[in-house]
Formats: structure tokens, C-alpha cells, sequence
């Protein structure tokens, strides 16, 4: 038996607790990769990472980020979480106000904003691309979406670090308010391979730009509290249709309010469309942990 030092996370939370949970193990050098598996499904957070060593000189640190049932080459919040670990735990020392991570999705670029508890981290989300586009030939989405009326930006399934299929609807209420079909956002999401349906709406006022529900149904998750990822993809998809429009520069975003969460993530877009996600991390337990090591494994 071993030990490892362990810390477990509220990501973006906008009120306390308000965020989205993750659990991350400092220097977990010699986990195998069913170790690793089999904590992750036991934490059962919606998505438990581990700090290592970098391969990459030019990297600081190395993440892997494992979900109870497999592991994904990258995610938003484990990635802001991760890197709040890392230097607060003096795992990693940001270098001229940058971290970088290296990670399944290749090295990534972590802006570090402020300090103490008013630091923020804004990881800059892969490059996206528009996979499809053309509703009429999408049935599934068609019957994910029902009776809802659409806002501006037609629904597109969008790909860079994870795939989703993004929506916009008319107005915050709908959102807010919207009961989906589950098994119907799981059928989309085998089908296109992708982890399920995240739908957005412009707020008139208020505290927040936009408001975000995410439904990953495609890893066996009813919904997101705070996804990274999801919101990298649907800022790529504004600022590629409208890039001199309102949000240009970049906006707030309100998540998790209709499952018992308060999510706050800030966007910010470059001029050459590069969009940065982040937000603030508060260390909720940090403490040490007992698991096989891995001549048990």
C-alpha cells in the first residue's frame, strides 16, 4: 500500500460549491493504467486527473484525465483544476505568467491571471472545426432538439480537443427551463461519435453573457455542471460566424444553476480567433490517500 498526496477541487465555482468537482493525485509516477482507471471509478467525479512528470521539455507538467468509465485526451475544468494543483502545490512554477501543459490533446497554454484567491487560469482551448452543419440532414438532432425554437447560429457539431453537437435556442428561459431527451441525446452521440448535445442562449442582463447546459451522454453523463471544453467549442463557433459581433473579445458564462450548481467561466478571444477558457479554483480537501501500488496493480 501507498500513499499520494490528493486534492479535491471546485472548478469555476461561482458561489461555494457551486462549481464542478475534481479529484486530482500529485506525482502518481508508476500507476499502471488499470490503477488509475479503477481510482478514477471510485472518486466517481465526473472526471479525476493525474499530475506527472512532462516528457515534453517545453511542457511543465503532464496530465492524464480519466472519467469513472475511460480516459479522454483532454477537458476543460481538469485542466483549469490541475493546473491550480500544480502550482499550488509547487508541482509546476508558471514561467512569465504561462503554465504549459502537455496532455492527450498535445501541449497547451495556461494563462495565470492574478494571485491568491482572486487568481484566475485560462487554458487556451484546441483549435475547432465545424464537422456538420446542415440540420435537415440530421434526424437525431432534429428529435434531441424537439419543439424548441432556435436562436441566431444554426446548430453545428464542432470538433477541437473534444466533439460536440452545440445549439443555440432563442432566449435564456429556454435553456434554463428545457427538460431533454435523454436516450434521444445518447442516440445522437453514438451515432456521431461525439459526447452529446451542449445548448446555449444570450442573456438579456444580468450577471452573465450567455448561459450554457451541457449533456454528455455520449460518456454516460446526464449533465455537466461546468464544462471547459463545451464552452472552448461554442466560443470558436461565435467568433468564427461572427467575429466583429457582441462577444468579440470575449463574455461570461452561467452554467449548473438547474442542477443545484453555480458555474462562473469567463472567455476570452484573441484577435486571430484563439479563445481562452477559464476561471477560478478553490481547494476544497487536501489531504493523502491510500491505493495499491503498482506492483498490485
Amino acid at each position: 500500500m501507498q500513499t499520494f498526496r490528493y486534492l479535491q477541487l471546485d472548478v469555476f465555482p461561482a458561489s461555494q460549491g457551486g462549481g464542478n468537482p475534481l479529484g486530482v493525485v500529485l506525482d502518481a509516477r508508476g500507476w499502471s493504467d488499470a490503477d488509475m482507471q479503477r481510482f478514477a471509478a471510485w472518486t466517481n467525479l465526473v472526471e479525476t486527473t493525474y499530475l506527472l512528470p512532462p516528457r515534453d521539455a517545453a511542457a511543465n507538467y503532464r496530465l492524464r484525465v480519466f472519467t469513472p468509465r475511460t480516459e479522454i485526451a483532454f477537458a476543460g475544468h481538469p485542466t483549469i483544476g490541475s493546473a491550480h494543483a500544480a502550482l499550488d502545490t509547487g508541482f509546476a512554477q508558471a514561467r512569465g505568467g504561462l503554465l504549459m501543459q502537455e496532455c492527450g490533446a498535445g501541449l497547451l497554454p495556461i494563462r495565470v491571471e492574478g494571485a491568491g484567491a482572486d487568481r484566475k487560469l485560462f487554458v487556451q482551448a484546441p483549435r475547432a472545426r465545424v464537422v456538420h452543419e446542415d440540420i435537415d440532414t440530421a434526424p437525431l438532432l432534429r428529435a434531441a432538439l424537439g419543439s424548441q425554437s432556435l436562436g441566431k447560429l444554426q446548430p453545428v457539431l464542432v470538433e477541437g480537443g473534444r466533439r460536440w453537437w452545440i445549439a443555440e435556442f432563442a432566449n435564456e428561459q429556454a435553456v434554463r427551463q428545457w427538460r431533454p431527451d435523454q436516450a434521444a441525446i445518447g442516440a445522437l452521440a453514438r451515432v456521431d461519435d461525439c459526447l452529446g448535445l451542449c445548448v446555449f442562449a444570450r442573456c438579456a442582463a444580468g450577471d452573465c453573457d450567455l448561459v450554457v447546459r451541457a449533456f454528455p451522454a455520449g460518456v454516460g453523463i446526464v449533465e455537466d455542471p461546468a464544462s471547459g471544453a463545451a464552452n472552448g467549442l461554442i466560443a470558436a463557433y461565435i467568433a468564427l460566424r461572427e467575429p466583429q459581433g457582441e462577444f468579440a473579445g470575449g463574455y461570461r458564462v452561467s452554467q449548473g444553476r438547474e442542477i443545484g450548481h453555480d458555474a462562473a467561466i469567463a472567455i476570452c478571444i484573441d484577435a486571430d480567433g484563439a479563445v481562452w477558457v477559464g476561471g477560478r479554483t478553490h481547494t476544497v480537501v487536501d489531504g493523502t490517500i491510500h491505493w495499491l501500488g503498482p506492483e498490485n496493480a
